[in-house]
């Protein structure tokens, strides 16, 4: 005499719901979802094994995602393509299956000597599927014994696989977000990655030819003005002379400054932080303070609002007749705020083309979004103009 399923009561039936909400609340990940509903199953079904096979994103295979043990070690492992198998069969067709003895005889069933099926006489295999989800999965239970299943016991089986569905698909839309949070993550670093090693070649080009050539220029002078002698320095030659020297000695500073630009040494070393110290102190027209929260960011990001900063600060030489300047970097667990502002003559931000900003302020807002923030620029014509960028920090991956 074959023995019921131990399919539970209603209270036991109650419990069951109860724990497989509480398990699609507990979160978003789909590994440990999968597991904890399989041994909710097993435990009021009164079943031996329990495995959830989840359909993948190109929807043509199955993957073993959730066991109980000893077979939860498969979890990620077991591959089996739609069509093949009775779980592959229960995908295709989208109906259940139901095995009570002779699995080898069935001609849908294939061995999985990982997962011993022959020590498992009897099975019922649903598909997990909604009317909002579609099919997401298969759910299978097995018991070592003979077991008769009712219409009744494949019905709650085929709820409870519809009442996963749904935190399944919720689950997989989830990695796909964090998928795509990641991939656009990389192709951020990417991009600045390859912004700065085009400006670490520019600096290698302008100290190895332009700055190179401009020192030997420099000697060139000095020997020139040796041989006109100093006798003639009051003449036109010397004069003359004199003026290229003065030329090659401004047109070497400001290599030399823009290679402290292209390239600051600092920000890898020491961090944001002490880099907007030496960013301030390398401007000469205008008094910057710095006030800065000592916290490394990844690295792109560090980049991106060094480069914020050095364009805003720039800004504020060229364009608005400030003597002083503020730089101000905030950091917490979230979001990363740096704002660099003057009291210079400022502009009517309110009413300004956002087609008309310039490059230097298209730039800085590119660069934040870049790294998934944001530029904001405030200004009004004789009050000063504030450059503030927002981006968020992404949390520690476990």
């Amino acid at each position: 005499m074959s023995a019921p399923l131990g399919l539970p009561d209603p209270e036991r039936e109650n419990a069951l719901l109860v724990g497989i909400i509480e398990a699609i609340s507990a979160g978003p990940a789909l590994e440990p979802l999968a597991a904890r509903v399989a041994q909710l199953i097993v435990a009021a079904t009164g079943t031996d094994v329990c495995f959830v096979h989840v359909l993948d994103d190109g929807r043509g295979a199955l993957t073993l995602t959730g066991a109980t043990p000893p077979f939860d070690t498969y979890a990620g492992k077991i591959h089996l393509p739609v069509g093949e198998g009775v779980t592959g069969w229960v995908a295709s067709h989208r109906a259940p299956a139901v095995i009570s003895s002779s699995k080898e005889a069935d001609p849908r069933y294939r061995y999985f000597p990982e997962l011993d099926g022959r020590s498992y006489t009897s099975m019922v295999s649903v598909p997990m599927e909604s009317g909002m989800t579609g099919l997401v999965g298969v759910l299978n239970v097995h018991t070592r014994v003979h077991r008769e299943f009712t219409e009744r016991d494949v019905r709650l089986l085929t709820s409870i696989g519809s009442l996963v569905a749904g935190a399944v698909h919720q689950a997989r839309l989830h990695r796909r977000l964090a998928a795509r949070e990641q991939a656009a993550e990389r192709f951020a670093e990417q991009v600045v990655a390859a912004q700065e090693a085009e400006r670490r070649r520019l600096a290698g080009d302008i100290h190895d030819g332009i700055t190179q050539r401009l020192v030997s220029l420099s000697y060139h002078l000095d020997a020139a003005a040796d041989a006109v002698g100093r006798a003639a320095a009051g003449d036109v030659a010397g004069r003359e002379l004199e003026r290229a020297r003065e030329l090659t000695d401004l047109t070497l500073a400001e290599a030399h400054a823009a290679l402290a630009g292209l390239r600051p040494p600092v920000l890898e070393d020491l961090g944001l932080a002490d880099a907007l110290a030496s960013l301030a102190r390398s401007v000469r027209q205008v008094r910057v303070s710095v006030l800065a929260d000592d916290q490394r960011l990844p690295e792109h990001m560090e980049i991106a609002l060094y480069r914020i900063a050095q364009e805003a600060l720039q800004n504020i030489v060229k364009h608005s007749g400030a003597a002083a300047a503020s730089v101000e970097l905030r950091c917490d667990a979230t979001r990363a705020l740096l704002r660099v502002s003057d009291k210079g003559r400022g502009f009517d931000a309110a009413g300004r083309d956002p087609d008309s900003a310039s490059y230097g302020l298209r730039s800085m807002a590119e660069r934040a979004e870049l790294i998934g923030g944001r530029l904001d620029v405030t200004s009004r014509p004789g009050v000063g103009t504030t450059v503030t960028a927002t981006v968020p920090v992404p949390a520690p991956a476990d």
